[in-house]
């Protein structure tokens, strides 16, 4: 059983429910986290914490448990002068806050952007592979 503090290495294959691959580690260098230290969602860190090196472990974390809902009141109409000359739809930008945001609808007169995370309302699927585990030097 993992613990807060343990350095976890682990590969890990992330899918959509489309079945859309947005995270593969396999064929590259495994992850390497530190437990509790806000580097995984919570509910990430809950799930593996029962793992031992050398399972595998596959879950699913529902949108409130994963980065929430879509929240409309971050998808933004601005003026089209605030957006750079080459934005297209697609392209992110940074808001003045830091937050990224996608640009969703552009046309002569506006741009629509959506500041929420792109994950945000979505359910996402988890394969993981726990390769070792041991306390983090401190």
């Amino acid at each position: 059983m993992l613990r807060d503090g343990d350095l976890i290495e682990l590969h890990l294959q992330g899918t959509l429910d489309s079945g859309e691959v947005f995270d593969n580690t396999r064929g590259r260098r495994p992850r390497v986290f530190v437990l509790g230290r806000a580097q995984l969602l919570p509910a990430f860190e809950t799930a593996i914490k029962v793992m031992s090196p050398g399972e595998t472990l596959r879950f699913r974390l529902g949108s409130e448990d994963a980065y929430g809902a879509h929240d409309p009141a971050l998808v933004l109409e601005l003026p089209r002068a605030e957006a750079p000359v080459s934005a297209q739809t697609g392209d992110w930008l940074q808001l003045s806050n830091g937050r990224p945001a996608a640009i969703v609808r552009l046309d002569d007169h506006t741009v629509t952007i959506d500041a929420n995370h792109q994950f945000a309302g979505l359910d996402l699927n988890f394969e993981v592979e726990l390769i070792s585990a041991r306390p983090a030097l401190t």
